[in-house]
């Protein structure tokens, strides 16, 4: 099943702050996903955005809405997590 992809602008602005070289792996990674979420794709418990795509040190924070993926953030693992 094909997703259809929807980036919020703190995921927008998140990427564009990063450098070039790893803002376009992530968005590979992101491209992939949308074929049955494929990828390193984990349900979080307890935490919002249910679901995280770890891409190296990074991790790209979304739900899943019947056929929609919504990208909310991305961010370093160090950070990802804090409250």
């Amino acid at each position: 099943m094909v997703y259809h992809l929807i980036l919020t602008e703190r995921a927008r602005a998140s990427l564009k702050s990063m450098s070039p070289d790893v803002a376009r792996r992530i968005v590979r990674k992101i491209e992939r996903m949308r074929n049955d979420l494929a990828g390193d794709v984990k349900r979080l418990t307890n935490f919002e955005p249910a679901y995280r795509l770890r891409v190296g040190d990074w991790r790209v924070l979304f739900d899943v809405a019947r056929w929609t993926i919504v990208v909310q953030d991305v961010k370093h693992r160090s950070r990802v997590y804090d409250a």
